[in-house]
């Protein structure tokens, strides 16, 4: 794949309007609101996976509209004291599988809590084992069209309530530091940690590759792959419905979310990218922290020639020092907490 976005030296200068609804604070503050007042439901429970150097825990909690949420815990076997905890989040389609599957975070001494996609888990990969159990209108086969009718329905609303509630339980682990968490995903996984870091003001650090679901405008402009094309082919069909359309996605574009945080940011960005335009990658990037009142540190990884595996290992490779950097900066501060 040729480049086919705008040259580097224009993406570096790249700072679109995004628009962003009036009452986006006040909506997700009367969705987590609503979401908190049902008990967390943390469900705890071993699994004996043949690994030897971690522990592996089976995890429920209760997310958007008090539904249960899967997760895999995955912490190492021999640790001392509380462990600094990273939330990871998937991609589009697939669920969180296996925990043999998820042990890079573990490994290098975290504990680590993959979320499962409520609704997602069979496109690829090896499953998923939560439900969405709200339903929605009329949409275009996938999730991005599901609940474009009002903000309040849409699938997203539901899924980034389910993060935030995700770090909330893992902070409630009696083995974890509340103090020193982090978020990570790639692409729809990347989405939602922005949208985690706009929501929840005290994380450590954020990890956001090659991210989805941001300047919702131009990628439906400029790429006609899924999921944005998913958009496309539903408006296609509902011709008189573009500016709801739109409106609805405002409330979940990871750009709008992400002027909202706090937390540091490694970020990554492919500038052959057909699935995640670059323009729409740079505009997350550009406009994150910007209403934090002082822009947190970011920094963007960028691979020229790739498509949207992005930096592959080599993003990990990169994400490992950053996060023992920011964990252990954040130490001083979690000793004063206790």
């Amino acid at each position: 794949m040729a480049l086919f976005d705008l040259p580097r030296a224009e993406l570096e200068r790249y700072l679109p309007d995004v628009a962003e609804p009036a009452d986006l604070d006040a909506f997700w503050a009367r969705t987590l609101q609503e979401a908190r007042t049902h008990d967390l439901a943390l469900r705890v429970e071993p699994v004996d996976t043949g690994l030897r150097l971690v522990e592996v825990f089976d995890v429920s909690f209760a997310g958007f509209g008090g539904q249960p949420i899967k997760a895999w815990l995955t912490v190492p076997a021999h640790r001392s004291g509380p462990l600094p905890a990273v939330v990871e989040y998937n991609g589009y389609g697939g669920g969180r599988g296996l925990p043999q599957g998820h042990l890079a975070f573990a490994a290098a001494g975290y504990a680590s809590l993959f979320m499962d996609t409520r609704g997602q888990g069979s496109q690829w990969g090896d499953g998923g084992g939560t439900p969405d159990l709200a339903g929605s209108g009329p949409a275009h086969p996938g999730f991005l069209t599901r609940g474009l009718e009002r903000p309040e329905d849409h699938y997203y609303r539901r899924v980034f309530t389910d993060a935030v509630r995700a770090v909330e339980a893992v902070r409630a682990l009696d083995l974890v530091d509340p103090a020193r968490v982090a978020v990570a995903g790639a692409s729809q996984g990347g989405l939602i940690a922005l949208a985690v870091a706009g929501l929840v003001p005290d994380l450590v650090g954020v990890m956001a590759d090659v991210p989805f679901g941001c300047h919702f405008a131009r990628a439906v402009e400029i790429t006609d792959t899924t999921p944005y094309a998913e958009v496309t082919k539903y408006l296609a069909v509902h011709r008189d419905r573009a500016e709801q359309t739109f409106r609805t996605l405002s409330y979940v574009d990871g750009v709008n979310l992400g002027r909202r945080a706090t937390a540091p940011l490694l970020s990554s960005v492919a500038l052959m990218d057909t699935i995640c335009p670059p323009s729409t990658v740079y505009a997350a990037f550009k406009h994150y922290g910007t209403r934090a009142g002082t822009t947190p540190d970011k920094t963007l990884e960028v691979y020229e020639f790739n498509n949207h595996e992005g930096g592959g290992g080599h993003q990990l490779a990169r994400q490992l020092p950053w996060l023992h950097q920011n964990m252990a900066a954040a130490a001083p501060v979690a000793e004063a907490i206790r």
